[in-house]
């Protein structure tokens, strides 16, 4: 079920996307398509915006680690 978000002063999608799912890859995108016109209310969001921020069950690939010396 999505949450909906409602903006404190000064806040931007990437950073409600970083604290709420904890990263911005892959996620501010679907935020986005998920709200149509809040990329049009500018960078920084006006105050008591209100954001529905999906569920999101995928899982980014973690890179493998890679070794300079074995």
């Amino acid at each position: 079920m999505p949450t909906t978000y409602t903006t404190r002063q000064g806040e931007t999608i990437d950073l409600i996307c970083h604290r709420h799912y904890g990263r911005t890859r892959g996620v501010t995108e679907l935020v986005l398509d998920a709200n149509p016109g809040l990329a049009a209310k500018g960078a920084v969001l006006p105050l008591a915006t209100r954001v529905v921020l999906p569920d999101i069950t995928e899982r980014i690939r973690q890179r493998p680690l890679v070794s300079l010396w074995e």
